[in-house]
């Protein structure tokens, strides 16, 4: 069905201009085109009739004069940083003058001054701002916080749909902007993990509602599809196929582990990275899961089903096994497959106030659970696949210093298995690392940036680090890196597992760093030697009063691993140390660790 322009304002032959204009624009043109007319104001003053032809918009006319834009990321993995300098080249190419900042390093008095903001802000956790979002989130939020008429603004929000709070914090940034009396340049866009295609888009809508170039001309979009900044050879959009060189059980026999090192080969690929960097692998699908699908809906595997909007096509098998997201449900996903079936249980469960039996019904759930409890499905395997999400890369963090193991890069997987309503469910690529991935096999990879975790930068600088588990692995990468540099600092290890014999991972590396020098001292916890269990916040406190001396020194400290558990424990235990050991109130033992935050000496990579 074509959309026709009737019982419109416009006359016969401007309706007709439009009715021939509107099918043939693309999606991001319309984009553009929204964004250019949102940004536009009205010149006619009341009472004074106006001719429609000399109604200039704003963009055009000069509303929005200024030229500088101040871009303000938060970021924990790197995603929006990342977009936040794509954004800023492309804005400095077009002519305007760019300042692209992480929240943190931001002073927020300044933000009185600027005219044009974009936030690029993901979501960490259950809803929470990204460690370097923190302090500016609870300014803008706070009572110091300045009207702020004069302010146009845009927000692009990174998030996972699987997540309850999807997009939280960039929510929180555009309604307070908007609170505070900022105007959009254009409207907030709320991305997923597979965020290009909408990061584009926003894109051109900003420029769209910036509305000029520095000679004054309306800037013209982007083309649709063409990255605003020029990438390396292989990025995220286009991974390198990296060969496996080991793929070895770090675990003993008779752990209740299975934790991976990976080595795979960068040669001829020039990618490279530094300590606290991660790898972003695009698994694949269990076949066994992808088989079972396809029986339970009868579908044809050699069906060819698009797999994009481009219009690629693939066989049905293959396209399920490398293209699409078939192990994690999402809100977003149900709502779409309520569509698809006639079954009355699944549109109930959508409905708006059944929020919890949602979320309840989605958790450790996947597709084969969805089309086994709710069919009949009214759908060929084409529509079916057009409501999944991409499949989204997995990042790990790296585990070795590129310049200590040259075109090599190594990564620490543990392998995720467990039980969920009645079956047994294995993580997508921590399984393919551990049971079907071999030495000769190719598996696609990027390299992420992450500045928001890295060695000081003076050599003679103090690290203590904290990784239990598959923690440990950035931390091999530094004290590699440090070895192969001479760095004079000092460093300090806290390590834990469950068992000294079997989970001690690289136990050897370890003990040869910690005899030669390179590594200076490690406590270890192996929660499941002891009667009660030890865990790594408990030989923190053990050392409280040599922890707190080496901060007072100016060490930098270093948490990797699960955030949910083991990082909240830690932060805690490293207030009360503070509180302790600086004889500090609570409240000053925060602003203390917060201090630290800012100074970047105190650094997260948490997931």
């Amino acid at each position: 069905m074509q959309l026709q322009v009737m019982n419109s304002p416009f006359n016969q032959e401007q309706a007709e201009l439009l009715n021939r204009l509107l099918p043939t624009l693309t999606e991001s043109q319309k984009v553009w085109l929204s964004g250019y007319l949102a940004a536009t104001r009205t010149a006619a003053a009341i009472g004074k009739a106006v001719d429609q032809a000399a109604v200039v918009p704003a963009a055009a006319s000069g509303t929005l004069t200024s030229k500088e834009v101040t871009i303000l990321y938060g970021s924990q993995t790197g995603n929006a940083q990342g977009l936040a300098a794509k954004t800023g080249k492309t804005l400095e190419g077009r002519g305007f003058k760019v300042t692209v900042s992480s929240m943190s390093d931001f002073k927020p008095n300044n933000l009185k001054k600027a005219e044009n903001l974009l936030i690029i802000v993901s979501t960490h956790g259950e809803g929470d701002p990204p460690d370097n979002a923190l302090s500016f989130h609870e300014f803008l939020h706070g009572r110091r916080a300045p009207k702020l008429d004069s302010l146009h603004f845009s927000v692009l929000a990174l998030g996972d749909s699987s997540y309850e709070f999807f997009c939280q914090t960039g929510k929180e940034f555009d309604a307070r902007l908007e609170e505070l009396g900022g105007t959009r340049i254009f409207p907030r866009v709320d991305c997923d993990l597979d965020y290009d295609e909408p990061a584009s888009e926003w894109m051109e809508g900003v420029l769209g509602g910036l509305g000029e170039g520095q000679d004054g001309s309306p800037v013209p979009p982007e083309p649709a599809g063409v990255p605003a900044a020029v990438e390396s050879n292989y990025s995220r959009t286009n991974p390198f196929r990296a060969e496996v060189l080991e793929n070895l059980n770090l675990n003993g026999r008779g752990s209740n582990k299975e934790t991976r090192h990976l080595e795979l080969s960068l040669e001829g690929s020039g990618l490279s990275f530094e300590p606290g960097d991660s790898l972003g692998i695009y698994p694949e699908n269990d076949p066994a899961l992808v088989d079972q699908l396809i029986g339970e809906m009868k579908w044809n595997a050699e069906e060819s089903v698009k797999i994009n909007k481009q219009g690629e096509v693939r066989a049905l098998r293959e396209a399920l096994l490398s293209h699409f997201e078939i192990s994690v449900l999402t809100k977003p996903l149900l709502e779409q497959a309520v569509q698809l079936s006639a079954n009355e249980q699944l549109k109930e469960l959508t409905e708006p106030g059944n929020g919890e039996a949602l979320r309840s019904y989605i958790n450790g759930r996947d597709l084969l659970d969805l089309v086994r409890d709710f069919g009949p499905w009214n759908a060929g395997a084409q529509e079916f696949v057009s409501i999944l999400r991409k499949m989204p890369s997995r990042l790990y963090s790296i585990a070795s210093s590129l310049s200590a193991n040259p075109d090599e890069v190594h990564l620490t997987i543990g392998a995720v298995r467990y039980d969920s309503h009645g079956r047994e469910r294995k993580g997508v690529c921590s399984i393919q690392c551990a049971e079907r991935l071999q030495p000769g096999d190719t598996i696609p990879v990027y390299i992420q940036k992450n500045q928001n975790f890295k060695l000081p930068e003076n050599p003679d600088t103090p690290i203590i680090m904290v990784g239990p588990g598959t923690g440990i692995a950035p931390f091999r990468s530094f004290i590699q890196e440090r070895e192969e540099t001479g760095a004079s600092g000092k460093s300090w290890l806290f390590f834990g597992d469950q068992h000294f014999v079997t989970d001690f991972l690289y136990q050897t590396e370890w003990q040869k760093w910690l005899k030669e020098g390179v590594l200076t001292k490690m406590d270890v916890a192996f929660s499941r030697d002891t009667e009660e269990k030890v865990y790594v916040q408990h030989r923190m406190l053990e050392q409280s009063r040599e922890l707190f001396a080496w901060l007072k020194d100016g060490a930098f400290l270093y948490i990797c691993g699960d955030e949910k558990n083991m990082a909240h424990d830690v932060h805690n235990t490293l207030l009360d140390i503070i509180e302790k050991e600086g004889s500090m109130s609570r409240e000053q033992a925060i602003e203390y660790l917060a201090d630290l935050q800012q100074q970047k000496r105190y650094q997260r990579d948490v997931y």
